[in-house]
This record gives C-alpha cells, sequence and structure tokens, in this order.
C-alpha cells in the first residue's frame, strides 16, 4: 500500500513538472523531449498528458509536441477562416507553404468521414520550418494524409492578424487549383 501512495506521489510530482515546463515555454515540447526530461518512457508522457487533460489543463497535442494553451497565448485578435481545399497528397507543401509565407497559422484540418463524421486533426504550421517539419514527420512516419480518407478533399482552419493576409493568401490557393469553390 506505501508503493501505491509513493508512486501516485511520483506521478503527482512528475505531472507538476511537465505542467510547469509546458507552461514556460515558448515552443511546442515533443513527448520525446519531456520523457527524457522526467526520466521515464513516452507512453508515461502520453498518459500524463491524457490526466492533465482530463482534469482540463489546457495542453493541446500538436504534430510539433505539446503546448500549453494559456492567456499569453490569447488569440483574439486573430481572424479566423475554414477554407475547403482539394489535391493530392503529394501537393500538401505547396499548399501549406502559400498560406505560411502569406502570414496565415494553420490551426487543424478538418475530414467529414462516411462512417466516424468529422475528424480533426491539429497542424500548427505558421512558418516553412513549421511545414517542413510537419512533412517530414508524415514522410519518417508512413502515416497518411488524413485528407487521404476522402479523396483529397479537407477543410482548414487558418489564422491570421487581419483579413487581408487570409484573403491574398485564399486567391493564390485558389491561382493554384487547391480550393473547392461552391
Amino acid at each position: 500500500m506505501s508503493l501505491l501512495k509513493t508512486e501516485k506521489i511520483l506521478g503527482d510530482e512528475r505531472r507538476a513538472l511537465l505542467l510547469d515546463l509546458l507552461s514556460n515555454a515558448d515552443k511546442a515540447i515533443t513527448g520525446g523531449e519531456l520523457a527524457k526530461k522526467a526520466n521515464v518512457s513516452r507512453q508515461v508522457i502520453v498518459q500524463d498528458i491524457s490526466l492533465l487533460k482530463a482534469k482540463n489543463y489546457p495542453i493541446m497535442a500538436t504534430s510539433q509536441g505539446y503546448v500549453f494553451l494559456s492567456k499569453q497565448n490569447d488569440q483574439s485578435n486573430l481572424v479566423e477562416r475554414i477554407i475547403a481545399c482539394k489535391h493530392a497528397p503529394e501537393r500538401t507543401r505547396e499548399e501549406l507553404t502559400i498560406l505560411v509565407d502569406h502570414g496565415v497559422f494553420v490551426k487543424d484540418v478538418i475530414v467529414e468521414h462516411q462512417v466516424y463524421g468529422e475528424l480533426t486533426a491539429s497542424v500548427m504550421v505558421g512558418n516553412r520550418n513549421d511545414v517542413n517539419e510537419f512533412i517530414k514527420k508524415i514522410d519518417h512516419s508512413n502515416a497518411a494524409y488524413l485528407s487521404q480518407l476522402t479523396q483529397g478533399l479537407h477543410l482548414h482552419t487558418l489564422q491570421a492578424d487581419s483579413i487581408e493576409k487570409l484573403n491574398r493568401a485564399c486567391k493564390e490557393l485558389d491561382k493554384e487549383g487547391f480550393l473547392v469553390k461552391d
């Protein structure tokens, strides 16, 4: 019984450490990095993050790692738009690069699955380096793009600090054949 108490205390301390690391970070931290800092396996970190999220801590898993969403990350001054796109997986880098080059942040990708309904996955890219890392992770993991479930049709939630940036980015996406229009 005392062993279980000790494990619980260690778990609570570890989760407090994770909260501290994430809330003070200026960028996403991967599960592997958190595992090294906490001296545990990545799977333990995944479980701890799940427990913290269940307690309503504002932690988001992104393609770059975990981020703590705080008031400092307040995005109330940003304009948001959802767009519909369709393209082959090979054009994903081009699509994302067009968006970030116009100062647009790509928050997520959404597909409408015939069985599961709406599926949303975090993308969280805002610059070319983020795009390259995102593509590299897809390539190295041999994971499929979510849009492959819907023959390339997908939505993106975009954010920018001005409507003009969104309009310019969408105009170029349209010119390059990415946008789906009514």
